[in-house]
């Protein structure tokens, strides 16, 4: 009886045995799969690789492309989809100008730019005067850009007469020697302005549409008061406020001054209405001569 128990007790102990080793097994072949250790030579392994036709690829990280590598139309592509996300509020979705921007299909500046020479300078320095912001485009965005724009300059020249804005040339057709005449005279201009004073140079600051709105309504000027107090004294200041109650006024000094208006007695002078009073008066030559005529005030 007790050799049969140690025959079988040896039986349950080797049975045991090897199925610890056959588990053992196991757990090292998952490890190996899941850490995919070589278990023999790499040099082997990779021979037997090769042979079985598998490769291992990389995959690099995604680069924009140098730009002198790129085709002109693929770089004018991206230009205009950084055109759309940056400039079109302003100059239109094919830089034909828009609400506040100038038409670039039209610029002198682009017509005079050579592989970006004019165009990143303006984009690196903005144009802070006219609204335009200062932009930090890599050299290859501004590639794009500047390839966009001369693309956009070469379409508009196939379709002559589409334009949307006012060319400066469309402007120039007045007669010089009438509007001189007309500013001195009858358009009564030089009552307020003067070439050699406030319109000096003039036409080197504005031209063609922009020229001819500030001529017609010069948005912005500044009205001007005069306010005398009850002891005699006046001064003269730009109008700051001014209601049934009060009038205000910044001095040459910038410091504001504010009286009741029942206490004091003021006079004020507004160039814009007198600018309005003029509409009904001009002649479409009237304009097209004193146009001509600012146009010579550089």
């Amino acid at each position: 009886m007790k050799k049969l128990q140690a025959i079988l007790f040896a039986v349950i102990l080797g049975t045991i045995f090897c199925q610890c080793r056959k588990t053992a097994t196991y757990v090292v072949a998952a490890q190996n799969s899941v850490t995919n250790k070589p278990s023999g030579n790499s040099a082997t392994q990779t021979d037997a690789a090769q042979s079985s036709g598998r490769t291992e690829q990389a995959h690099p990280s995604y680069s924009r492309p140098d730009s002198a590598s790129v085709d002109p139309s693929e770089q004018a592509k991206l230009g205009g989809a950084l055109f759309q996300q940056n400039c079109a509020f302003c100059h239109g979705r094919d830089a034909a100008g828009g609400e506040t921007g100038p038409d670039l299909t039209r610029s002198k500046l682009v017509a005079q730019d050579v592989a970006g020479d004019k165009i990143a300078e303006v984009l690196r320095q903005g144009r802070p005067d006219k609204g335009m912001p200062p932009f930090t485009f890599s050299a290859a965005e501004v590639a794009e850009l500047v390839a966009f724009i001369h693309e956009q300059r070469s379409q508009a020249k196939l379709h002559n007469g589409s334009r949307r804005g006012v060319d400066v040339s469309d402007l120039q057709t007045g007669n010089v020697a009438a509007g001189k005449q007309y500013f001195n005279g009858a358009g009564g201009c030089a009552s307020c302005h003067s070439p050699t004073g406030d319109l000096a140079g003039i036409a080197s600051r504005y031209e063609g549409l922009e020229l001819e709105e500030r001529m017609l309504y010069p948005e912005g000027a500044k009205s001007t008061v005069t306010v005398t107090l009850p002891s005699g004294q006046t001064l003269q200041g730009t109008l700051a406020y001014l209601d049934e109650f009060t009038v205000g006024l910044r001095d040459a000094n910038g410091i504001y001054h504010s009286w009741p208006v029942s206490r004091v007695r003021y006079s004020v002078s507004s160039p814009a209405e007198a600018h309005v009073a003029q509409f009904p008066k001009y002649t479409d030559a009237d304009i097209h001569n004193l146009m001509a005529y600012l146009q010579t005030l550089r």
